[in-house]
C-alpha cells in the first residue's frame, strides 16, 4: 500500500483525487462532529464549502428535518441552528435530520476531495475503524484540513495515528515524505493527545473562545466504531 499524506487540500486540486481512496482528517472539530452526529442517528451530513450554498441546501429543504451546522472562526454562524462542537450534536437534537455542515476548514476539504472513488472522514474518536475500513486498498491519500491553508498540528498527530496503524497491521506499506513526518510527530505526541490538543495553535484559539470541553472530547481514541463515508453528495454511516 502507498500512503500519502497531505498537510493540506491548498497544495491540490480536486482532480488529484480521482478514482483515489481518500480519508479526510479536522480534528477540530469537523470530522469529530460528523462521526458524533452520524452515530448519534443523523440521517446524513451534507458539507458544503461556502455560507450561501449551505443556506440555498437548507432553504430547499423541510426546515423540520434538516439543520443548518456550522462555524465560522470558531463561533456559530448567525441564523445557524448548531455550531461546531461536537458536544450539540446529541442524540435528541440529530436523530433522523440531514445536517447542512458549513466549516472554516473542515467540509472545504470533504469538497475538495468529492472526486475520490472512495471517501472517508476520520478523527481520534473514529480512528481503528477508518484503518479498519481501509487496509486492502493499493493506495492511500490522507488529507488534513489544516487551518486556513496551513499546516495544523493536530491533523497532522491523526494522520501520524492512520500511519502507524497501517504499519501494524498491512504488511507492505510505502509512505510519502509526508506520511514519514506525520508518523514522527504522532510518536512524539502519542502518549497525550489531549496535552497535544491543547499545545496546537487551533486548539489554543478554541480555550481562548471557551471551548475547553471539546478538545477532551476530540481526544478521545476509538469512542465511536463507524466510518462516515461520502456517498452522492452526503457523509452516511458506511
Amino acid at each position: 500500500m502507498k500512503v500519502n499524506v497531505i498537510f493540506s487540500p491548498t497544495v491540490v486540486d480536486e482532480l488529484y483525487f480521482n478514482d483515489k481512496t481518500t480519508i479526510v482528517i479536522d480534528v477540530l472539530r469537523a470530522t469529530t462532529v460528523i462521526g458524533e452526529a452520524l452515530s448519534n442517528g443523523a440521517k446524513e451530513i451534507i458539507p458544503v464549502a461556502s455560507i450561501d450554498f449551505a443556506i440555498k441546501i437548507s432553504g430547499n429543504s423541510s426546515e423540520r428535518l434538516t439543520l443548518l451546522c456550522g462555524e465560522r472562526n470558531t463561533k456559530m454562524i448567525d441564523g445557524f441552528n448548531l455550531g461546531n462542537s461536537p458536544l450539540e450534536y446529541s442524540k435528541d437534537t440529530v436523530e433522523g435530520k440531514s445536517v447542512v455542515l458549513f466549516t472554516t476548514n473542515g467540509s472545504k476539504a470533504i469538497v475538495k476531495a468529492k472526486y475520490s472513488s472512495r471517501l472517508m472522514v476520520a478523527s481520534f474518536n473514529n480512528i481503528m475503524a477508518a484503518v479498519d475500513a481501509v487496509v486492502n486498498e493499493q493506495q492511500l491519500e490522507i488529507l488534513c484540513a489544516g487551518s486556513n491553508g496551513i499546516f495544523s498540528l493536530e491533523d497532522s498527530v491523526c494522520g501520524g495515528n492512520i500511519v502507524k496503524l497501517l504499519l501494524q497491521n498491512v504488511s507492505d506499506v510505502e509512505l510519502n515524505d509526508s506520511a514519514k513526518a506525520s508518523l514522527v510527530l504522532f510518536e512524539k505526541y502519542e502518549s497525550n493527545i489531549l496535552q497535544m490538543l491543547k499545545f496546537s495553535d487551533h486548539g489554543k484559539i478554541l480555550i481562548n473562545n471557551g471551548f475547553n470541553d471539546d478538545l477532551e472530547f476530540c481526544s478521545r481514541i476509538n469512542s465511536i466504531n463507524i466510518v462516515p463515508t461520502f456517498i452522492n453528495g452526503s457523509l452516511k454511516i458506511n
